[in-house]
């Protein structure tokens, strides 16, 4: 599994409350980023979770 952040993302941080081990706030660019790649397995059903509730819909999954 890959992800993606793209440009939508609003920086609520619900993503990195959910999975910290794959997401990380950039205080520079005031939004969220993928510190891993690709997506361990164990971890995949939270990124899944993280992406389906996103309200800017940001996180691209690709499986």
């Amino acid at each position: 599994m890959k992800v993606t952040i793209t440009k939508q993302c609003m920086g609520d941080r619900n993503c990195n409350k959910l999975c910290p081990e794959v997401f990380e706030y950039d205080e520079d660019q005031l939004l969220s980023i993928v510190k891993v790649d690709p997506i361990p397995p164990h971890l995949e059903d939270m990124v899944s979770r993280a992406a389906r509730e996103c309200g800017a819909q940001a996180i691209i999954v690709e499986e």
